[in-house]
């Protein structure tokens, strides 16, 4: 990749047992007790592994409680809530409980519909299915950097309105359940829409990464059936197997994810088992555009019932 990472001298970092699972995308970190109150060195090898891999990952922290998790995160900086969902209780987690609608099942980054999106995002399994439930992530930073050049030009002119009112249900086989829907309900409950490039630079790396996914509604300045098919051309070379990790969760295990040059799909192929994870967020920047332009914020408002 044409990119130059940031990096923070070696000096400054400690040694990690890193294990690339992909081509282009995806680490586990082995042999490392996560904890709210990692030494600096520590902290700041994961955070240049991250950058790197876009995505790591952490065997066996069942010892993580809710506030350690939310310490963890706080070392790259103030914690966001979701917008529209509570967290639980007196915590600023999101919990994502398969029993209460909380099943993604299609390709996203998260919160995409404000204009400065969570730059980090840290997940904990708490209850995993015997069989399905996997994560899959792709590098949105490969797959620009795979673009014919031609469709890079174009890329880097195009805007879209992202929202979070999406379809939820255009790609599911079965229609939704009521706590599905209940949850659906709840996640528009405030009609929120952003306009961003198609492509950002990423504030830490200098690269360019497409921002895609489901919250897409429109690409500026292109009727709908034009939008949807420069849509499929772009998010297809994002999801390309190439470009992707897949993750088979077990309880207690951690996955960080850089959400500036990411997507992923929560698969929901396990029926009627329980799977509850926990989500915590950073706060994120205000993208910028290959041409200097800052994203705009373009609806914010209370859902009429």
């Amino acid at each position: 990749m044409s990119a130059v990472l940031n990096t923070v001298p070696a000096a400054d970092t400690a040694a990690l047992d890193l294990v690339p699972l992909a081509g282009r995308i995806g680490a586990e970190v082995r042999g490392l007790r996560l904890s709210g109150t990692l030494a600096a060195p520590t902290f700041a090898a994961i955070r240049q592994a991250l950058l790197k891999h876009k995505v790591l990952f952490f065997r066996g922290q069942q010892h993580l409680d809710d506030a350690a998790q939310q310490g963890l995160a706080r070392h790259w900086g103030e914690l966001v809530e979701h917008p529209t969902v509570p967290s639980k209780d007196g915590t600023q987690i999101l919990v994502l409980d398969s029993a209460h609608g909380g099943r993604a099942n299609s390709w996203h980054t998260d919160v995409t519909f404000e204009i400065d999106y969570p730059q980090v995002s840290l997940l904990r399994a708490v209850v995993i299915p015997e069989r399905g439930g996997d994560t899959v992530w792709a590098n949105t930073a490969a797959a620009y950097e795979e673009l014919p050049p031609a469709l890079k030009t174009l890329a880097e002119s195009l805007w879209a309105v992202h929202g979070n009112d999406y379809d939820y249900a255009a790609t599911r086989i079965e229609p939704d359940a009521h706590g599905a829907k209940k949850y659906q309900e709840v996640f528009t409950s405030r009609l929120l829409q952003a306009e961003h490039p198609l492509v950002r630079v990423h504030p830490e790396t200098g690269e360019r990464t497409l921002v895609a996914g489901h919250f897409i509604k429109n690409f500026i300045g292109y009727n709908t059936q034009d939008s949807d098919h420069l849509f499929a051309i772009f998010q297809n070379h994002i999801t390309r197997l190439e470009n992707t990790v897949r993750w088979h969760w077990a309880a207690g295990d951690v996955a960080f994810w850089d959400n500036r040059a990411t997507q992923h799909y929560a698969i929901n192929d396990y029926g009627d088992q329980h799977r509850v994870v926990r989500r915590v967020t950073v706060a994120g920047d205000v993208p910028v555009a290959v041409d200097g332009q800052r994203s705009r914020v373009r609806a914010s408002e209370a859902r009429r019932g």
